[in-house]
């Protein structure tokens, strides 16, 4: 009895992606009766029918749907071997997928990639951009090695996510030339209500640690007048230099700004007992990782180096 390969597997997944043998071929750099070849061989050796042949068009049977979701399991495991064998060579090639939320990717990570690249030059670093939601959503599903949040994750993927502190940032409630609170110091808590806001949008860590503050401060996130959303920290910084509004906004992000003067934050006070207590929001930088999925010896010596900088 013959047996399958994995030569009959990809051949069969790059059919069932375009639906077509000739560019499932094209695709393979094979001919296209090689691909019909692998595919006759698996239907006759097994008795099934992986495709309807409809007239030029072709689907995905029951059985080639529940060969689909197996042979992507068994390619994705011979994909992780194949990379565990070649680090086997002292760290000397292999490839670590990041994945990270944009302030802790653009102001945060570099300089942690680049002490990484001084030991283990020929290690290629694959990064990824994106809310915190995002990472966590890609760090659960493998498309990751490792994540870098803020904020937190979800109680629906605790179970399936490891999370550890890496290091911490704050938060601050920034403002540009034309607000009027640029030339004051400090804030009443109830003033809050009295402005525009800019907020990123949902999924985003620093939109989660805002709305927590504000929530534990006895503000009511949905009572602010937000007139823009934008995705990205960069968006919120042009805004804000050239507007009346006021956003919640990473300290590493707007410490340039700062300096220059072209943007200012704003202390908030909150009247306990006529006593003023100056309110702060602080946020851990954390690193996540899936409980189960294999751990390369690259994340290992990585997940190191970002233990070393807390």
């Amino acid at each position: 009895m013959a047996q399958m390969t994995l030569d009959q597997l990809r051949v069969f997944l790059t059919v069932a992606e375009y639906l077509h043998f000739t560019r499932a071929a094209d695709a393979l750099y094979i001919t296209q009766p090689a691909v019909s070849a692998a595919i006759h061989n698996l239907e006759t050796e097994y008795g099934i029918k992986l495709f309807h042949r409809l007239g030029r068009r072709i689907e995905l049977t029951e059985a080639g749907q529940l060969l689909c979701i197996e042979a992507r399991k068994i390619l994705e495991q011979v994909a992780l071997t194949e990379r565990a064998l070649k680090e086997l060579s002292n760290l000397q090639r292999g490839e670590l997928k990041l994945g990270s939320s944009l302030t802790i990717g653009n102001y945060w990570l570099p300089e942690k990639i680049s002490q990484f690249q001084c030991h283990y030059p020929n290690i290629n670093i694959n990064c990824t951009l994106a809310n915190s939601e995002e990472i966590c959503l890609g760090t659960e599903a493998g498309k990751f090695d490792l994540g870098l949040i803020e904020g937190g994750v979800k109680a629906d993927l605790k179970e399936v996510l490891y999370q550890e502190k890496i290091g911490s940032d704050r938060l601050l409630i920034v403002v540009g030339k034309q607000h009027p609170w640029f030339n004051l110091e400090s804030v009443k808590l109830s003033d809050l209500y009295n402005t525009d806001w800019i907020m990123r949008e949902p999924g985003s860590g620093t939109q989660q640690r805002l709305e927590e503050a504000l929530i534990q401060w006895g503000i009511v996130p949905e009572k602010l007048k937000t007139t823009l959303i934008f995705n990205t920290g960069e968006m919120i910084k042009a805004v804000l230099e050239n507007s009346q509004t006021a956003a919640g906004i990473s300290e590493l992000m707007v410490k340039k700004e700062i300096k220059l003067g072209t943007l200012k934050a704003i202390k908030i006070y909150h009247d306990r007992g006529k006593k003023y207590q100056e309110l702060e929001m602080t946020r851990p930088f954390l690193k996540i990782k899936h409980k189960e999925r294999f751990q390369t010896k690259v994340a290992q010596v990585f997940e190191k180096l970002l233990s070393l900088t807390e």
